[in-house]
């Protein structure tokens, strides 16, 4: 594609990003009395980016999305490309791409935007009005779109600080008692990380003479030197964002204290943009680095696994618990990077997936049960199969497929990321085998102890509701208190999430399918 040119595909990426950037200017403008008609608009819009996402699917291109080109290594070819100019002075163009790698990452984001923003239309936290809220999950939307598209370094950085400010006031304005501390916590963590990164993308820029990420991807001539110091800026600041232990302390504060479909967002998509900017951005453009630090990945990689399920076994809290799951199956989807191989890649591609479907599902389930008991606290829960039967049938099933059971999209990651690093051979990798096994055995006991807290037992009594004492000035017409029995609002939210959570699992091909051919170009660079 020649530069400045607009393609029907290039279009096609513009409207990916312009819609949700329009549609939440749109909702945000619509009058306060206005409310559930702003939250029905932020819908169609999320709606109709979904379809759009869709629609990106290879058409008019071939599975391979790496080619030769004339400096010698491999260059990215996306299905669809734009390249625009956008400082000239500096070099910089508004580049977007997308290809098998980030293609199923782009349809969950959307996904799961339309089911979040769908399920305003029911609920909001605590009755408050949900128009803004609708309006910030587009913003957000369009953040991590921008992410996984940007084919320029730059605009890369750009699109990751997009996310911040948005969910840090997603998570103010309709958090819990301790939001604030929650958000301030996110922020300093996410600044922190974004600063590494900036500092990253400055030195890559700089040594390199371009901040175009098809040019970089091999090195692109780099020192040595240069890559072990820019993949070391670049991983930690993709460590925070994913998060990787220690530095995932944010993780837990934040999702308990975010509303539900904040809460979704965050473990859904929002901490996919840090392994997929370590594939992306730190395998692609830093690769001696990548064989450098590869070890040191790998171990804290497999502590996370540890420490995550360690944690879980002893926590008391629903939201809580299920984040610190998070930190553990994230450390699969790590594991498999570090190894640095095509099987330990692509298990990290399905296994982001599959965590995105499955985590997703689980803090819709924690928000509708929080909802119905007025508390999270395990030892308050309890009976859960005998007041709302349908809903403990929803968990047991998102349980299970979190564990990793056969069968289930969960499976393919996490035992793709051991088979990887057995792999590689040697006692140090296949002790890190070994031990992540150990730590799938935890994610089973400690989800198995879960459901029985929360599904076992005599029914928890009766607790007020909060959202019966609303905020001064809540009209009433946006309370929507939640019954025993499921609303069809909830079920069709949700059955999307059970079906390709089936679907992944039992056809583990429809993400590693397209994924396979620029996944083992991509390990051709960087062996």
């Amino acid at each position: 594609m020649t530069a400045g040119t607009i393609t029907a595909g290039g279009w096609l990426l513009i409207a990916v990003l312009a819609v949700p950037a329009l549609g939440a200017a749109a909702v945000a403008l619509l009058p306060a009395h206005l409310d559930r008609a702003a939250r029905a608009l932020g819908t169609g819009v999320a709606a109709l980016t979904l379809v759009l996402a869709a629609a990106l699917y290879r058409s008019g291109g071939d599975w391979s999305a790496y080619a030769p080109h004339d400096a010698g290594p491999p260059a990215i070819l996306p299905w669809h490309e734009l390249d625009l100019p956008w400082v000239p002075s500096v070099g910089l163009s508004f580049h977007l791409g997308v290809d098998g790698i980030s293609y199923p990452l782009v349809v969950l984001t959307a996904l799961l935007t339309l089911l979040c923003c769908a399920y305003t239309l029911w609920r909001t936290p605590d009755g408050r009005p949900g128009r803004s809220l609708v309006a910030l999950l587009l913003v957000v939307e369009v953040g991590i779109l921008g992410v996984f598209l940007a084919l320029d370094l730059v605009l890369f950085f750009v699109f990751f600080e997009v996310v911040l400010l948005p969910m840090y006031a997603i998570i103010v304005g309709w958090g819990g008692e301790r939001r604030r501390h929650a958000a301030a916590k996110f922020a300093l963590y996410t600044l922190a990380g974004s600063v590494l990164l900036l500092v990253g993308v400055f030195v890559v820029v700089a040594a390199a003479g371009t901040a175009d990420l098809v040019a970089l991807t091999g090195g692109a001539g780099l020192s040595r030197g240069t890559q072990l110091f820019a993949f070391t800026l670049l991983a930690l600041a993709f460590a925070v964002k994913s998060p990787l232990w220690p530095l995932h302390s944010w993780l837990p504060d934040a999702h308990t204290q975010a509303p539900t479909v904040g809460s979704v967002i965050l473990a859904g998509v929002l901490l996919k943009m840090g392994t997929y900017g370590l594939i992306r951005v730190g395998l692609g453009v830093a690769p001696e680095g990548a064989r450098w630090a590869a070890p040191v990945l790998g171990a804290l990689a497999v502590a996370a696994i540890l420490v995550g399920a360690l944690v879980c076994l002893a926590q008391s809290e629903l939201k809580r618990l299920i984040a610190y799951s998070s930190v553990s199956h994230m450390g699969f989807v790590l594991l498999g990077i570090a190894t640095l191989t095509a099987t330990g890649v692509q298990a990290a591609l399905i296994g982001n997936i599959a965590h995105g479907v499955v985590t997703g599902l689980l803090f819709f389930l924690a928000g509708a049960i929080k909802d119905r008991e007025h508390t999270g606290l395990l030892a308050e829960l309890g009976g859960l199969r005998d007041t709302a039967p349908r809903l403990a049938g929803l968990l047991g099933f998102a349980a299970i497929a979190s564990l990793g059971l056969p069968g289930l999209a969960g499976f393919w990651g996490e035992i793709f990321a051991v088979v990887a690093a057995l792999r590689v051979g040697g006692p140090f990798w296949t002790v890190l085998a070994v031990l992540a096994a150990i730590g799938g055995a935890l994610t089973a006991a400690y989800l198995l102890r879960l459901l029985r807290q929360v599904t076992h037992g005599s029914p928890a009594p009766a607790r007020p509701d909060p959202a019966a004492q609303p905020r001064p000035g809540t009209p009433a017409a946006l309370l929507r208190p939640a019954g025993p029995s499921l609303a069809g609002v909830e079920l069709i939210t949700w059955a999307p999430l059970v079906l390709l959570a089936l679907a992944i699992g039992l056809v583990p091909t429809l993400v590693l399918g397209m994924a396979q051919d620029p996944v083992a170009a991509l390990i051709e660079v960087i062996r």
